[in-house]
């Protein structure tokens, strides 16, 4: 784009400058996008996420999307908090089979400060097992969040979702600005920020446009930014939405690496019914993390075998929790890829 420093970390996006991005060539949004990631991540490495519900269904939000709202009859059988050894035998295994980071979820609206410590002392035991730590529990206060960072939870997630101006038509039991708020409270905790949203919800490529810009324009950009595809469950009010077009959802992975360079953009929920050249085309456009386990909260993702057999093909390897520490010789081949990938790019763009 005219005027737009591809170095540059920006927080002052314009939907129309996010338009302009999916409305590139295809080949061109991809290239651009595969120079970004370079610039900040070894193209070759994935990272690997294992999410356990910790607590499942009866959730009072009325998320059009979700089979855990209390308002639809989608068969979900209900699961009261789990025990701390549950969870602990959960992440022993998710670790054995190769994944670095451990997410836990509970379907609440927001957490009752009586449940903080039985989750504050899941996030210890599980962290003293070498892994990193994540949880999405609903809205947080402000005590909440600092509790969770005094038990030394990595990450935080809450996703936006959508864009401001669709949002009231997935959810109108929270407001955007509640979503915020608890990213705000997460951040000045101390933890890092998780946040991302799901496309392919009858929303438009405006909204699109909208969800990344408001992620971007945080004061500072979500270290880990998961973009779902919309899994149809029956039962939900959009149970019968139409797919969204795949080169569309690889667009939006592409504007994402290209708006926050410097964030994992995890391929999240909806793996299940994408083909290997899809989910190959996502890391192409950026991608570098994904969950790693063969359900998503409640519904169904690729199985650990079937994406190893993938990353064999395409010369992946899982990123370990040693290559995100950021030793010296780590930084130096990241200067060396970034100097490669300014010269490939103005190589190929003079040609």
């Amino acid at each position: 784009m005219a005027g737009h420093d591809k170095d540059a970390i920006r927080h002052n996006w314009t939907h129309e400058e996010v338009l302009a991005l999916f409305d590139q060539p295809f080949n061109d949004l991809l290239f651009d996008a595969q120079v970004t990631h370079r610039r900040y991540f070894n193209p070759n490495r994935v990272q690997l996420s294992t999410l356990l519900s910790i607590k499942t269904g009866a959730c009072p939000e009325d998320c059009k999307y979700c089979p855990q709202s209390a308002r639809y009859d989608t068969g979900l059988e209900k699961e009261k908090l789990l025990q701390i050894q549950q969870v602990i035998g959960a992440a022993k295994v998710a670790k054995e089979s190769g994944s670095s980071r451990f997410c836990m979820g509970a379907a609440w609206r927001s957490p009752h400060d009586r449940d903080i410590p039985a989750v504050a002392e899941m996030v210890r035991e599980v962290k003293a097992l070498g892994l990193e730590t994540c949880m999405t529990l609903g809205m947080l206060s402000e005590s909440q969040a600092d509790a969770l960072a005094e038990a030394g939870l990595d990450y935080y997630n809450h996703n936006l979702d959508t864009s401001k101006e669709f949002y009231g038509e997935v959810i109108t039991t929270r407001t955007y600005q509640d979503r915020l708020n608890t990213l705000s409270h997460v951040r000045n905790a101390g933890m890092k920020v998780c946040a991302g949203g799901i496309v392919g919800m009858g929303e438009e490529q405006r909204d699109r446009a909208g969800l990344l810009m408001e992620l971007a324009n945080l004061p500072r950009h979500p270290e880990s930014v998961p973009i779902n595809m919309l899994v149809k469950v029956a039962g939900t009010p959009m149970a019968n939405e139409e797919d969204l077009d795949p080169f569309e959802f690889i667009r939006t992975i592409a504007a994402a690496r290209l708006m926050m360079p410097q964030s994992y953009v995890r391929l999240s929920a909806g793996r299940e019914a994408m083909n290997e050249q899809m989910q190959a085309l996502a890391f192409m456009a950026g991608a570098n993390s994904i969950f790693y386990c063969d359900k998503l909260l409640t519904t169904a993702n690729p199985k650990a075998n079937t994406d190893m057999q993938l990353f064999s093909r395409l010369g992946i390897k899982p990123e370990s929790f040693e290559e995100r520490q950021g030793p010296a010789e780590q930084e130096a081949e990241l200067v060396q890829r970034l100097d490669e990938a300014k010269t490939d790019s103005l190589f190929y763009r003079a040609g």
